[in-house]
């Protein structure tokens, strides 16, 4: 793909998976004059990782200042030996929650930093659901299908404030520094109106920007809604705009993943399957590896990419971030890449052959929707919230 288009005042490059997305992420890495800024959720011991780690030692060494931001939970296996080659060459480097040793289903655990973004000298911007992974990770034929957004304008600085703000936050709570809450405070983001606009899920001011943001589309749309999301399971208000869309004409694609990644999760989504083909919505499932992707397209003219899944733990617990474009020719590019894909590496669910399961099938996919709503609402609807 790797397309580039002019957006109001704004360079946008379309990138799909790491075969494009790391080689410009290096070359704008190695270009850097001042500062890298880089987030992500996993930060993997294998090509790629080296890759990048080399480049934030090349821009450290010559004086630049570098920044990187892990999960603690998702970067929990980086070798620490890379961490102390980048500290040693001058990078600092930071988790986001890192005392979390296991998985626990805790809500304050289950917050994490699922961002995946860059910012190179407050002027370049990268954001989407491209961790610091091989592609191909894990045995896989064929790579993971995602995306990223490499991204030069006004936005960026909304980008780079946001990463700011939460590498002070984290650095207050690890180094608490007299003043440090009131300087993160004054450097809050805002989600613009505009053609380009930075969206951002956090605990804090900007819970649901991200939700909203694919609600006002699909409320909006009127001809054709596609979707490709790795782990769909939406709330009831989600599916019901959703519905409706589908109800007054609008053609609803869904592009969902096809392989049994999470258990629980995915046998909760084939529960939702019924409802959704009897209301007209195409399901396509991707069968040639894993899908990874997070984005969106509305009618040719609207698009989202980023990092937040359609489930209870990135529209309500997980720090994501995405970018929404109106404009129809980076629209369409997206949506003309989905379609190319949906045709050579998906499988069409048949209505009919659904709704042919047999008595088990229904009984554990509908034991999994159950059990996996009972456990968003207990970890997510609380009273109170946290900052990080």
């Amino acid at each position: 793909m790797n397309s580039t288009y002019q957006v109001a005042g704004h360079t946008l490059t379309l990138l799909r998976n790491g075969e494009e997305y790391f080689p410009r992420l290096i070359a704008a890495i190695d270009d850097a004059s001042y500062s890298v800024y880089v987030e992500t959720y996993i930060y993997a011991d294998d090509a790629s990782g080296r890759a990048v780690a080399a480049a934030l030692q090349r821009a450290a060494g010559r004086g630049v200042a570098v920044r990187l931001l892990l999960d603690g939970f998702g970067s929990a296996d980086m070798p620490q030996a890379w961490v102390d080659e980048l500290r040693s060459a001058g990078t600092e480097v930071m988790w986001h929650r890192q005392e979390v040793g296991r998985f626990s289903l805790h809500r304050y655990h289950l917050r994490r930093l699922h961002r995946k973004l860059a910012v190179i000298d407050g002027n370049i911007g990268f954001i989407g659901g491209i961790n610091i992974v091989d592609d191909t990770a894990g045995g896989l034929d064929a790579p993971r299908l995602d995306y990223a957004v490499q991204v030069e304008g006004e936005v960026v600085r909304d980008i780079h404030a946001s990463m700011l703000r939460l590498w002070l936050l984290v650095s207050w709570t690890q180094f608490p520094r007299r003043g440090a809450r009131e300087r993160i405070r004054r450097l809050g983001t805002h989600t613009t109106q505009q053609q380009v606009a930075f969206l951002m899920r956090d605990n804090f001011r900007h819970r649901r920007d991200i939700e909203r943001a694919y609600l006002k589309a699909i409320a909006g749309a009127q001809r054709e809604i596609i979707i490709a999301n790795a782990y769909f399971l939406p709330g009831r208000r989600f599916l019901h705009t959703l519905l409706e869309a589908a109800r007054r004409g609008v053609r609803v694609v869904l592009f969902l993943q096809g392989k049994v990644e999470y258990r629980l999760q995915h046998y909760a989504t084939l529960a939702l399957y019924d409802e959704l083909l009897r209301a007209g919505i195409e399901i396509h499932e991707y069968r040639a590896s894993f899908m990874h992707a997070k984005v969106a397209v509305v009618d040719s003219e609207w698009a989202t990419i980023g990092s937040s899944n359609i489930d209870p733990f990135s529209l309500w617990l997980a720090r994501e971030a995405n970018l929404a474009v109106q404009d129809a020719d980076f629209a369409s590019a997206l949506r003309a890449d989905l379609l190319g894909e949906m045709q050579r590496s998906a499988h069409r669910v048949a209505p009919s052959v659904w709704r042919d399961l047999n008595v088990f099938s229904w009984l554990v996919m509908h034991l999994s929707y159950g059990l996996a709503r009972l456990l968003a609402g207990v970890l997510v609807y609380h009273k109170g919230h946290d900052d990080i």
